[in-house]
């Protein structure tokens, strides 16, 4: 998540940004993108809170959880976009990357840990979460960034087709793996999860990695050299746009199809269920592609559609574009804010039908904390209802800040 120089619209000057209704520019059509995106991100932070399983056993369940599956593809994929658009009016690329990257590292293990949990207790949980691999791949791409934009874009696309030739290799090292500087350098840079917590004194789970450094350095070194295509004319990027988004969406639909290449769990191996579990659907089995870490088939299918589609964003207009644009600008703020009022919400819900906090909701969430407790799980129609709670006073929060931004361009909220 970062910021980016606006592109002005001449032919609204002097109109109210309440009331204009301006020509989509190349960075506004980015920023609505990202803006429905956060708005869709919000969905899966309440069912954290909500005690409900993160894709199962029923469809509502199922895709309450995989359509915010294109919240993260998305967000590192624009952050790439948006530092070559930074670039080419700035010549301090590669310190604003290193900086911004350091930060949101920062953010991620300081505020957005104690926001998750409510609790202090440091010395036996952190997360490296989506916010984390951000700014990782920020400073990765200070680096790569030196390079002509189509070249960093290719070695991101390389990146994101070859990374799965791992696969097999990793799955072998899994059961060897200890907590030696070895190990942990495989949870950082490739395993995530599947690897298991970081164990730095060896007393007890000290990091667990969310989102691991590849592949999604290649998303966001995709993403850069995505700028130079936004870059274009109209008429000519919509034309790429398409051919790379359906291009990709049908490279998907054939490898799933056939079990080919590209995710380590085919998905007829989900139709016969294991450990005493029904199978899933067909459908369902499909779609439930791998995301720690992301396999090319969990990239194909997330990014593809939302790269298609840009040619329809940058004809949106209306009230509620102009909404999504708003959230879109202040990504970060926004970020900062939604989980602990989601978390705030979700204690008040607690009060509201217990009487009182679960002592759960003080866990170690999302990746540290236990299974709910008996009587806890809300039902579908309250998730919901939490997250528009929730969406309505963040687009508040929001608003007003971007205000104060507008007016105070080059103070310290430059960093949110």
């Amino acid at each position: 998540m970062t910021s980016q120089p606006r592109e002005p619209s001449p032919a609204n000057a002097g109109e109210s940004p309440a009331t204009a209704d301006p020509p989509m520019s190349r960075l506004a059509s980015l920023d609505l993108i990202r803006g429905a995106v956060m708005v869709v991100m919000a969905i899966d932070h309440v069912r954290v809170y909500s005690g409900l399983p993160a894709g199962g056993p029923t469809p509502g369940i199922f895709f309450t959880r995989w359509i915010t599956h294109f919240c993260a593809p998305v967000f590192v994929f624009l952050a790439g976009t948006s530092a070559w658009f930074y670039g080419r009016k700035h010549a301090d690329l590669t310190k604003f990357l290193v900086v911004r990257g350091a930060w949101l590292i920062l953010l991620e293990l300081t505020v957005l840990r104690l926001a998750w949990t409510f609790n202090l207790d440091f010395a036996h949980y952190e997360l490296a979460g989506v916010i984390w691999v951000i700014g990782l791949c920020m400073i990765g791409l200070a680096v790569l960034a030196r390079l002509p934009a189509p070249v960093v874009g290719g070695l991101g696309v390389a990146i994101i087709a070859g990374h799965n030739l791992l696969d097999a290799p990793m799955a072998a090292r899994l059961g060897s793996l200890d907590d030696g500087g070895g190990a942990a350098l495989w949870r950082l840079l490739y395993l995530g999860p599947a690897g298991g917590p970081i164990r730095i004194d060896g007393t007890g789970p000290d990091v667990h990695v969310l989102y691991s450094f590849v592949p999604w350095i290649g998303v966001i070194a995709a993403g850069f050299g995505f700028g130079a295509v936004r870059a274009r004319a109209p008429r000519r990027r919509h034309r790429i746009c398409l051919a790379v988004g359906l291009g990709a969406l049908a490279l998907f639909l054939a490898l799933r199809g056939f079990g080919l290449y590209g995710d380590p769990r085919p998905w007829r191996a989900m139709l016969g269920g294991h450990d005493g579990r029904p199978g899933m659907p067909v459908g369902l089995a499909f779609l439930n592609t791998t995301k720690y870490p992301a396999s090319l088939q969990f990239l194909l299918m997330t990014l593809g559609p939302v790269i298609a589609s840009i040619a329809l964003v940058d004809r949106a207009r209306g009230a509620a574009a102009r909404w999504l644009i708003l959230l879109g600008r202040v990504p970060l703020f926004f970020y900062l804010l939604h989980i602990p009022l989601i978390h705030l919400l979700a204690i008040a819900t607690a009060w509201l039908r217990q009487g009182e906090p679960s002592s759960w909701l003080f866990a170690n969430h999302p990746m540290g904390s236990p299974p709910a407790p008996d009587g806890y799980t809300w039902s579908l129609p309250l998730l919901y209802l939490v997250w528009l709670i929730a969406i309505i006073l963040l687009s508040l929060a929001c608003a007003w800040f971007a205000g104060l931004k507008a007016r105070r361009p080059d103070g310290w909220l430059r960093f949110l």
